[in-house]
């Protein structure tokens, strides 16, 4: 049995690593998700990957948030009449694959006028410091999974370890 307990070890490791290494993103920082704030300046210097969370903020029925799915949609604020729009005030997106992403506002001039629009690049997963692998393949959302929950995969792990520690 205790040969065992390495190996189930590693097994729980590997299967959380990705999420743990994952990073929360609060879009606009501490201003949030807002008109007439410089997204383009606040994603400079910043790395996404798959895996990683970005948090719209907001006050709910203000704002809202939509994918647009290249340059010219996000350029001229367009988005298609088929795109889901969240709006909770607090819209969790899990980055799912690699590749650009464009974000804006659907609310009347908030794009447009208000500058309310986001681009990021979304690198390939992050295994550790340093090591990526490919990401898997493209899901139905084309990028982005829409979420509502924040996901603590430190919290997970800790409790695995503890777990293993009471059974050892």
């Amino acid at each position: 049995m205790k040969a065992f307990i390495p190996f189930l070890v590693l097994a729980i490791a590997a299967t959380l690593a990705p999420s743990i290494l994952a990073k929360e993103f609060m879009v606009g920082d501490s201003t949030g998700w807002t008109i007439n704030y410089d997204y383009e300046s606040w994603v400079k210097g910043k790395e996404f990957h798959v895996g990683d969370k970005l948090v719209f903020k907001y006050p709910k029925g203000i704002h809202n948030v939509i994918r647009v799915d290249n340059a010219t949609a996000y350029e001229n604020c367009l988005a298609s009449t088929e795109t889901e729009t969240l709006s909770s005030g607090n819209d969790v997106i899990t980055l799912t694959t690699p590749g650009k992403m464009w974000y804006i506002c659907g609310v009347s001039g908030h794009c447009k006028e208000g500058e309310q629009k986001i681009a990021i690049e979304v690198l390939p997963q992050k295994l550790s410091s340093g090591s990526e692998r490919p990401s898997p393949s493209t899901s139905a959302s084309k990028g982005s999974s829409f979420a509502h929950t924040h996901h603590h995969g430190w919290m997970i792990a800790n409790f695995g370890i503890l777990v293993m520690t009471i059974i050892v």
